[in-house]
């Protein structure tokens, strides 16, 4: 009955365990990754997810029925506004990962920083929670905050501009 998991159609074909591909499937969901792999010993499981519904999803923060066509569009409004050109000069803290980004301690909490604030270096601009590990971001540089590119609990990518410092 074991060889029967495989849908290699062989025998001597590896064994799937649906339960790991099922886990590896959720933690794709969990953490807006496309794609994992693992491996044990020689046998390695692969689980990713289609490129093109995921390369919206970390932009918008809209129920995933709506993620496709929407999502592009505030994109490309931020791109054009002036905040982002700062963002491009070097000035911007960027997602050093893929995460959610959060502009406070705790929900209830005020946030960290505010538009007009004069932050220090090493100073918790923000957190970005990745594989539900809460990992704070700081300012590179003391300055002032000029803008903040993302809202609160908006998901981000790597190397997002999040916050502008001047």
């Amino acid at each position: 009955m074991a060889d029967t998991k495989g849908k290699a159609g062989s025998t001597s074909g590896m064994n799937v365990d649906t339960a790991i591909v099922r886990e590896l499937a959720e933690m794709l969901a969990d953490t807006g990754l496309t794609e994992i792999e693992v491996e044990d010993g020689d046998r390695k499981i692969r689980v990713s997810r289609g490129g093109v519904a995921m390369a919206a999803a970390p932009i918008a923060a809209a129920p995933a029925a709506s993620m496709a066509q929407p999502a592009a569009a505030p994109v490309a409004a931020s791109a054009g506004e002036a905040p982002a050109a700062d963002a491009s000069s070097g000035n911007a803290i960027k997602s050093p990962m893929v995460g959610t980004v959060y502009l406070a301690p705790e929900p209830d909490a005020p946030d960290f920083i505010k538009i007009g604030d004069t932050v220090a270096e090493g100073q918790t601009v923000l957190i970005v929670e990745a594989m539900k590990v809460m990992n704070p971001i700081t300012a590179d540089r003391a300055g002032t905050v000029q803008s903040i590119l993302v809202e609160n609990a908006q998901p981000v990518e790597y190397d997002q501009p999040l916050v502008v410092i001047a």
